[in-house]
């Protein structure tokens, strides 16, 4: 039996492409299921090309063309140039249709702004706060001053402008509640969770390891934030650790990809480490079961600090034991599934790597106990919360003033 219609939702999203966004992806897949009309909006990719209108697990995806800029004035052009074609792709739907609801997903933090004429006609506001977009400035551009301060204020009036916040953290819900002035009852934690019906363990690989003993993975973005420049320098000082018994296999896509092939051949292992570029959810599953070590270099940074990487998760999903960076949200995910280096330096990541190779014992411990502690994490758990973020947007008159100034501490969110 189908699920009773619950209305109809605009979803928004474009710094990352749909299905390709696993947790934009996740959450437009459980609204379907929950009786919701999902149709999205993001940008195509162009390598491979993307059709402009597609249909795809009962959700409607409209793509509009953008390339990604790098510097702080490309992004602002890419961003200008996103709302835009986003505001005139909901114009167009809007004709076609009413929305009930529209769910942004930042970055950038401004995407509400293109659906003002839902919010005219009655929908409710979401705000998925997926990155801390002035922190992402700083990371980037090493800087604050005008700019930041400006990002600041976005961000606030973008909180504000929402009947309901799902964070992905509990970090992030507590920048919403204290920075952003939402209201706790308002603000949910929806983490970035694997699907565990779908995202399951498969038989390893050994032709991946290309001839050699070990195989470490790496999966994710490739931005200057994601500390890929540390992950190769780790597989550098690892190189001079032990002897030449390793492959190393990094699966995405980012603006540094081009940068960190080079740097690979620099220091002297582009012969030991494979840039795959995006992949689809069976290769993904296939290079992580058949890896003996999972990389997670993303660097101590106020951005890092507080972010969950939904790398971590997956990694855990299939069993995998995790080399990484002791920060705050990856320890909180992670816990004893990871071996953290003992300082953030590539030489120690690389040296974490190198004990977990050597001790294979310790490698099993760690999968198991990652496969255990991940059941909490899953998305079967944070659909929960989803839902639950819907019901609460719902029940809010769509032409309420915007909540008063707040600055209690968070309650404690299941997710």
């Amino acid at each position: 039996m189908s699920a009773p219609r619950r209305g109809r939702l605009l979803l928004i999203s474009e710094n990352a492409p749909l299905p390709g966004d696993r947790r934009v992806w996740n959450e437009a897949r459980t609204l379907a299921a929950a009786g919701w009309e999902v149709v999205a909006i993001c940008a195509a990719t162009e390598d491979p090309p993307q059709a402009p209108t597609e249909s795809i697990e009962g959700v409607e995806i409209h793509r509009y063309p953008l390339r990604p800029a790098a510097g702080a004035l490309g992004y602002a052009r890419e961003y200008a140039q996103a709302l835009w074609r986003i505001r005139r792709l909901v114009r167009q739907l809007g004709r076609e249709r009413r929305f009930d609801v529209v769910h942004a997903a930042n970055p950038p933090d401004f995407l509400l702004l293109a659906a003002r004429s839902a919010r005219r006609r009655g929908a409710r506001f979401i705000f998925d706060h997926h990155d801390l977009t002035p922190e992402l400035f700083r990371s980037r551009f090493g800087r604050a001053g005008p700019a930041h301060r400006l990002l600041l204020a976005i961000e606030r009036r973008a909180m504000r402008a929402a009947d309901v916040v799902i964070s992905t953290n509990d970090s992030y819900r507590r920048i919403a509640i204290e920075r952003g002035g939402v209201d706790p009852d308002d603000a949910f934690v929806v983490r970035n969770g694997p699907d565990l019906e779908r995202f399951q363990p498969v038989a390893a690989d050994p032709d991946l390891r290309r001839g050699r003993r070990y195989l470490l993975a790496y999966l994710g973005m490739m931005g200057p934030q994601d500390g890929i420049d540390h992950a190769l320098r780790a597989l550098a000082a690892l190189r001079d650790l032990r002897k030449d018994d390793w492959h190393a296999v990094f699966v995405g896509e980012g603006e540094v990809r081009g940068e960190m092939e080079a740097l690979a051949g620099e220091l002297g292992i582009g012969d030991a480490v494979e840039f795959a570029g995006w992949r689809g959810d069976d290769d993904i599953r296939r290079i992580l079961s058949s890896a003996d070590v999972c990389l997670e270099p993303d660097p101590p940074s106020p951005l890092n600090d507080a972010s969950t990487m939904i790398k971590v998760p997956e990694y855990m999903a299939m069993g995998r034991p995790i080399a990484a960076y002791d920060l705050l949200e990856t320890r909180v995910s992670a816990g004893p599934a990871a071996a953290y280096a003992t300082a953030p330096t590539p030489l120690e990541l690389g040296r974490c790597v190198h004990e977990l190779l050597e001790d294979p014992e310790r490698r099993e411990q760690m999968g198991q106990a990652g496969r255990e502690r991940v059941i909490g994490l899953s998305w079967q758990r944070s659909s929960q919360v989803l839902l639950a973020a819907y019901a609460r947007a719902m029940a809010h008159s769509a032409d309420q003033e915007e909540p008063a100034e707040s600055s209690a501490e968070p309650a404690r969110v299941p997710g």
